[in-house]
C-alpha cells in the first residue's frame, strides 16, 4: 500500500471517530417527560426565556439540549450500570436539578485522558464495539455537575458535587446508549465537545427521576 493510501485510511478512521452522533432537531417539540422537566427548571430554578438547558432521560438514554421549549439537539448517553440514586458510594447516577458548575478540557485533543480533572497528555484508544474497558477513563471534556436540591442531590451523603458527577467523554463509545457508567453521564467524544462549546457554566440540568419518585 502506498503512503498516500495509508494516510488517507488513517484520516478516514479519525473522521469516523470524531463525527458527532447528535440529532439536530431545532424547533422540535419536547416529549412529555422532557417538557415536565423543563417546567420544573422554569418554576423552581429560574430557567429564563432564551436560556439553554439540558435534560437527561435515563429511560431513553438520551440527553436533550433545549431552549424556549424546543429541542435544539439530542445526544445518546450512558448513565450508571447500577441505576439511579443519590447516595455516596452507590455508583448510581443522581437525579433531580443540577447546574454545570465547572468545565474542563477546552482545546484538548479528542480522546485526551483526564485524572482528577487534569490533562494527562495521554490519548485513549476509542472502542466502537461493545468493549467494556477495565479503566474508567474520563476523556476529551468534563462538565461538572452541582446538585441544586438540598436533601435530594445536595448535602451530606448525597451531594453530586462531592460525588464527582460529570458529563464527560468516554473511550467506550460502543456502549453509549446503554447504562454503563459508574455514576457519571458518558457521551461520545465528538458529542461532548459539541455540547461543551454550546453551553456556559451555570447551565441548568435536570436528570429525570423514575416514574413515581419524588424529587
Amino acid at each position: 500500500m502506498k503512503w498516500s493510501q495509508i494516510i488517507a485510511a488513517m484520516s478516514f478512521s479519525v473522521a469516523i471517530m470524531t463525527v458527532s452522533s447528535a440529532v439536530f432537531a431545532e424547533g422540535t417539540e419536547m416529549p412529555p417527560r422532557v417538557k415536565v422537566a423543563v417546567q420544573k427548571l422554569e418554576t423552581r430554578f429560574g430557567l429564563k426565556s432564551g436560556d439553554r438547558a439540558l435534560v437527561v432521560d435515563p429511560d431513553s438514554q438520551r440527553l436533550f439540549l433545549v431552549r424556549n421549549n424546543r429541542i435544539e439537539a439530542t445526544y445518546p448517553v450512558s448513565t450508571s450500570l447500577n441505576g439511579l440514586g443519590n447516595q455516596d458510594g452507590s455508583y448510581q447516577t443522581p437525579t433531580g436539578a443540577h447546574r454545570i458548575c465547572e468545565k474542563y478540557g477546552e482545546n484538548s485533543p479528542i480522546g485526551t485522558i483526564f485524572r482528577a480533572r487534569k490533562d494527562t497528555d495521554r490519548i485513549a484508544h476509542i472502542y466502537t464495539d461493545n468493549t467494556d474497558s477495565p479503566e474508567d477513563y474520563v476523556t476529551t471534556r468534563i462538565l461538572r455537575l452541582e446538585g441544586m436540591e438540598p436533601g435530594v442531590n445536595k448535602g451530606k451523603g448525597i451531594d453530586s458535587y462531592h460525588r464527582f458527577i460529570y458529563i464527560h467523554g468516554t473511550p467506550e463509545e460502543g456502549l453509549i446508549g446503554t447504562p454503563a457508567s459508574h455514576g457519571c453521564i458518558r457521551m461520545k467524544n465528538a458529542d461532548v465537545i459539541a455540547l461543551f462549546d454550546a453551553i456556559p457554566i451555570g447551565t441548568l440540568v435536570e436528570i429525570i427521576a423514575p416514574a413515581g419518585a419524588v424529587d
